[in-house]
């Protein structure tokens, strides 16, 4: 994405070598390699089924802290479900050889969603459907806090307004139509049940996926509780409109049209962060286009 923040701590492979040798010297004979270099976190392989997760600026270590913490919790049912999720296999804490906590995770081969056509996405639809269902559960007061996943959609009006204001590249005919896809939205009436455990960053590029079809979802930084609508907003950024309806389908009546008038605008919002966000990384800003029309002419 655009300005991608400069790592604060130095991830080599001379910082993972010693960390595997002090904390996990069971593994210290598997091969090693940086499998990608994130917009908040290292990951590096530890052989064929294992992975470590590292925080690679300040604002990270949260992230890694809520996985640890939420996905114990709610990744029993998730994987229940037949989707798999990064539950946290050992937890590291900051010492000489990396001072922040990280995380050594399983590693789910496959293909990033994003890379998968929408069109061969429709299959995943009763899948993800299943780990929603699994997922959105109440949680309890002390869940991890987002100021801008799950709230109210009128706590982001202004940043939504600005990125429609500002925006670059994007027809004014589809901009307005996205501009009331969001009134509809914060108009509608907000969640008013107890907090639900969300995903809170639900798009292609945190599902894996292979031959047999949806792997895992991953990159639960972002996790925290409130209105799922902000999760049901993938059925546009993921599906096109044939998998969007098999996605609505299989969730059957857990959820009203509110609901879905609410998801619609968050995917307004989160597509809107996409393309405004994502300068130099053209993958990201077609996604963002592509589910914003999807959003705004459905």
């Amino acid at each position: 994405m655009a300005d991608r923040p400069s790592a604060e701590w130095v991830i080599d492979e001379l910082v993972v070598d010693r960390l595997v040798a002090e904390a996990l010297p069971h593994l210290v004979a598997l091969p090693r390699r940086r499998a990608s270099a994130g917009w908040d976190c290292d990951v590096w392989r530890i052989g064929d089924d294992l992975a470590l997760r590292m925080p690679r600026r300040s604002a990270a270590v949260s992230l890694v802290l809520h996985e640890q913490q939420v996905l114990p919790v709610v990744g029993p049912a998730i994987e229940a479900s037949g989707v798999h999720v990064p539950t946290p296999l050992f937890l590291g804490e900051p010492s000489d050889a990396f001072p922040r906590p990280w995380s050594l995770v399983p590693w789910f081969d496959g293909s990033s969603g994003i890379s998968v056509p929408r069109e061969e996405r429709r299959r995943w639809a009763s899948d993800l459907a299943n780990a929603l269902l699994a997922l959105h559960t109440p949680a309890p007061s002390q869940h991890p806090r987002n100021p801008f996943r799950g709230v109210p959609l009128a706590e982001r009006s202004d940043v939504v307004r600005a990125r429609l204001d500002h925006v670059v590249g994007v027809e004014p005919s589809l901009l307005a139509r996205a501009a009331l896809t969001w009134t509809r939205g914060v108009n509608a009436e907000p969640w008013g049940g107890t907090p639900l455990w969300i995903h809170g960053d639900l798009h292609p590029g945190n599902l894996v996926s292979d031959a047999s079809g949806l792997r895992a979802i991953i990159d639960f930084g972002d996790v925290t509780a409130g209105d799922p609508a902000c999760d049901l907003a993938s059925a546009w950024l993921i599906f096109d409109e044939q998998g969007r309806a098999d996605f609505i389908g299989a969730l059957g009546d857990h959820y009203d049209p509110v609901d879905w008038t609410r998801a619609r605008a968050w995917a307004v919002a989160l597509s809107l962060a996409m393309i405004s966000q994502s300068d130099d990384n053209p993958v990201y800003r077609e996604l963002g286009l592509i589910s914003l029309a999807e959003a705004a002419t459905d």
